[in-house]
């Protein structure tokens, strides 16, 4: 298990629209005003019938330190501008 594993299957969903659908329509359940309520347990299933093997903390640490990552980015993007 590793957040590498996390990274690649992510690298696959955004190259491949045809396996992005798929996991669109497996791991997403739709909600009010057509938003998307992601389930992290069919998300790891269906990364292993991919061949991918991560835990769900690995999801979450790729999820919420990216989302770091960018809020920081813009933050800092908005002090030069």
């Amino acid at each position: 298990m590793s957040l590498s594993q996390v990274n690649a299957f992510y690298e696959v969903l955004i190259s491949d629209q045809v396996i992005y659908e798929q996991y669109f329509n497996k791991c997403c359940r739709r909600g009010i005003f057509a938003s998307c309520h992601w389930d992290k347990t069919k998300i790891i299933n269906f990364a292993a019938t991919l061949g991918y093997t991560f835990n769900e903390r690995e999801l979450d640490q790729l999820w919420f330190e990216s989302e770091a990552t960018l809020s920081n980015d813009s933050l800092n993007l908005s002090a030069y501008g």
